[in-house]
């Protein structure tokens, strides 16, 4: 068993559980058949995993969220845009197999659009593996605060994530970050601030407090508003 603090351990630890109750039979029969049309492997470490590679048909430009949730977000983004490719990343079971039986409601309408591609693996992994300028736009939303200190190492907005981002996302492309844990509000803007490759695009505080109109809403969002909590939405600019 490899050591608690090995790259190997930390790759592992990286998010919490991965699965919740069990899936319901009718449920899990469709997860089953929906899940390997959409879902790919890890890449291999050192190896570039081309976008493009993912889908049928090359798209105009790809888009990538780190920890969908239940992909209530990325969806309602992949129905308002169908030129671009989507890659999601959640290993979270329950959370995956939501966005799958929304994808397999709309075949199964009749809209036979195939831009969604899922990673149930560590994004890190993803991120070293993408190349220079491929991904246009990236989310990372709501993320697991990681609260106690001794765990914030496992905070998925950090340095090196950032120093990715900005190598994956070539100028003029955005990165949209959202917490609403005040902690993680603030650790997020040191960041953010630290990283030369990123200007923050907010001008009033209205533009982290109010979500762009252009930035659909997620199911955890509504729940810590619900909750009495603030959610604070930071934009990023790649200069």
């Amino acid at each position: 068993m490899p050591d608690a603090e090995s790259p190997a351990a930390k790759r592992r630890l990286i998010y919490g559980r991965r699965r919740g109750r069990k899936l319901s039979p009718t449920r899990e029969s469709r997860f089953d058949a929906w899940l390997p049309r959409l879902r790919f492997a890890a890449p291999e470490a050192g190896t570039r995993l081309d976008p493009a590679s993912l889908f049928p048909a090359p798209k105009k430009a790809y888009w990538v969220e780190v920890g969908f949730g239940d992909g209530g977000h990325m969806f309602a983004l992949s129905e308002q845009h169908a030129e671009i490719g989507f890659i999601g990343v959640e290993p979270y079971e329950h959370g995956v197999a939501k966005l799958v039986m929304q994808i397999a409601d709309r075949h199964e309408r009749g809209d036979t659009r195939d831009n969604i591609r899922i990673l149930t693996d560590d994004a890190r992994l993803l991120l070293k593996a993408l190349p220079d300028g491929s991904v246009a736009r990236g989310f990372v939303l709501f993320p697991d605060p990681w609260p106690k200190k001794r765990h914030q190492w496992r905070r998925i907005v950090n340095a090196d994530t950032l120093s990715d981002w900005a190598r994956l996302i070539p100028p003029g492309g955005e990165l949209r970050l959202a917490t609403d844990v005040p902690d993680y509000q603030r650790w997020m803007l040191r960041h953010i601030l630290a990283e030369p490759g990123f200007t923050w695009m907010a001008e009033t505080s209205r533009d982290w407090l109010q979500r762009p109109d252009d930035w659909p809403a997620s199911k955890y969002e509504q729940k810590a508003i619900a909750a009495g909590r603030i959610p604070h939405y930071y934009r990023l600019h790649r200069i």
